[in-house]
């Protein structure tokens, strides 16, 4: 006996499924922007206003596998008078045998001007005598979907036991 279903249907289908997934990601697509920011991180280690602290000092005179943690001043400008516009939180493990070289993680949170309650995030290694660069892995806020890199570069250092180093960071940042 002859079926009753239209031979048509079955070739219909991959063009109804089409349009339903064309139709649903029409409604959630966005504009990607690119954000350019340049801003100050202000790091103070040791004394009574330390920003960085060494939570995980090894035995003996060897500086691998140290592990600090901090949240240090971000500032609109080089001049510790500039405009404090967020803080930078953390977490440096000094990850080479043979320089001082490590692998830091660091959320930059905003909370002043335009971006007052959004982050965003980076990953990477970190020598203070070269230009460092550093990708951008996720961010909230103005921020979400944050992907990217930075720039940042040694400005000032001062001291040897209380230290104060300034970095400046130019941040290129892809966010919904």
């Amino acid at each position: 006996m002859a079926s009753s279903q239209s031979p048509s249907f079955p070739l219909l289908l991959p063009f109804f499924l089409f349009a339903t997934v064309a139709i649903a990601r029409s409604t959630h697509e966005h504009r990607e922007k690119i954000t350019h920011l340049r801003f100050y991180f202000y790091d103070y280690y040791g004394g009574s206003n330390a920003t960085t602290v060494s939570v995980v000092s090894p035995p003996g005179n060897n500086t691998f596998g140290s592990i600090g943690v901090g949240e240090n001043i971000l500032r609109e400008g080089p001049q510790s008078s500039s405009k404090l516009i967020g803080k930078a939180q953390e977490l440096t493990v000094q990850a080479s045998l043979e320089s001082p070289a490590y692998l830091s993680a660091l959320n930059f949170v905003f909370t002043a001007g335009k971006y007052n309650g959004s982050s965003f995030s980076i990953f990477g290694r970190a020598v203070l005598t070269e230009p460092i660069e550093r990708g951008i892995v996720g961010g909230t806020g103005k921020f979400r979907m944050a992907r990217g890199y930075t720039i940042s570069r040694l400005i000032k250092s001062t001291g040897t036991t209380q230290m104060e180093l300034v970095m400046a960071y130019d941040a290129y940042v892809f966010h919904c």
